[in-house]
């Protein structure tokens, strides 16, 4: 991002995105309320790319307001800054609904995001539209990028692009304006809500933290009350007993990662399946002590089982992320990564 060293060089927005991050949430709740949604978007939007702005120019910006912002020195614009500031302001789906636009695919200008759409996904969109309107989409994009999507479009409808590329001189301002505003309104907006994370996997995630006690109440209430969600959260849910599907790669690099004493006590509220697993991955001599340290521990609490049992789950997704090992889901279908 950009480092402001001037007052002269900033534009009027970029002004007022500093200003915001230097009033904070005090002063600034009240401002925030008198925006619309659209001014909230595009204020949100230069606060998240405004970059690091030195504290002279802070002075230099609010020197009517000296006494309150003198001391606030240097600011740092960025998504996370503003998302943490806009969250203290507003409802929590008004922020994520910003944010979400302000992010969508990786980039900076609307062109750049649009360059990091699926080809696949662009065109669905784009056969829709005037074929001038694509024929303005495709100049801007990159050219390997632009390719791809006229191959996905239907062949008649393509053709029809490709004319009127060839006809067509600059583009008006006014006309690129309104195709960028379309865009990001219509299908921008729509891409971020598509792409947001299924709060089926979310809870998912969450479950497999709890211990066993607390994990079958949660379950077990929300099947009385929707019973086609617990379903799916169980079946996205990676558990111990899930170590199964483990190859015997996956089993010997977990086994490397684990302390002894935890693997001891995990295995001692394991199934005999999962037991056989990992005793036919160790050397003779090392399965004969872990059977060995499991018969000398004798009773041993469910709670603590429980929480060895998540450090080896934990353990088995640090492993599958960094790509040392591979997670099957619950169905075996498909592979996850953690």
């Amino acid at each position: 991002m950009a480092v402001h060293n001037s007052l002269d060089r900033m534009t009027g927005p970029e002004k007022a995105a500093a200003f915001m991050l230097a009033v904070g949430e005090e002063y600034g709740k009240a401002i925030w309320e008198l925006l619309t949604e659209d001014e909230t978007r595009e204020l949100a939007t230069h606060m998240s790319n405004l970059g690091s702005l030195e504290s002279k120019v802070v002075e230099d910006l609010f020197i009517n307001f000296a006494s309150q912002v003198s001391s606030v020195g240097s600011l740092n614009g960025s998504f996370d800054t503003t998302e943490r500031l806009l969250k203290s302001l507003l409802p929590g789906d008004r922020v994520s609904s910003i944010m979400n636009e302000i992010r969508g695919p990786a980039g900076r200008t609307m062109w750049d995001k649009l360059g990091n759409v699926n080809e696949v996904v662009l065109a669905s969109y784009l056969k829709n539209e005037y074929p001038q309107t694509v024929a303005v989409v495709l100049q801007k994009i990159k050219p390997e990028h632009a390719s791809r999507v006229l191959s996905a479009l239907p062949e008649d409808f393509s053709m029809e692009v490709i004319m009127r590329m060839l006809r067509m001189e600059s583009v008006q301002k006014d006309i690129l304006d309104k195709v960028e505003q379309t865009l990001r309104v219509e299908f921008m907006n729509n891409l971020a809500r598509t792409t947001q994370r299924d709060s089926h996997e979310t809870i998912a995630e969450i479950f497999n933290f709890l211990d066993r006690n607390t994990e079958s109440r949660f379950l077990t209430s929300l099947e009385d009350r929707n019973r086609d969600s617990a379903e799916r959260i169980r079946a996205l849910m990676f558990t111990f007993e899930d170590l199964v599907k483990l190859d015997p790669g996956g089993v010997q690099t977990l086994l490397r990662n684990v302390e002894k004493d935890k693997l001891a006590l995990s295995m001692k509220g394991a199934s005999d399946t999962l037991r056989d697993l990992f005793f036919s991955n160790m050397s003779e001599r090392a399965a004969k002590i872990l059977r060995e340290d499991m018969e000398a521990m004798g009773p041993v609490r469910l709670r603590d089982v429980d929480e060895a049992q998540m450090e080896m789950v934990n353990a088995a997704k640090e492993l599958a992320e960094s790509g040392e090992i591979v997670l099957a889901d619950t169905k075996g279908e498909d592979e996850l990564i953690y």
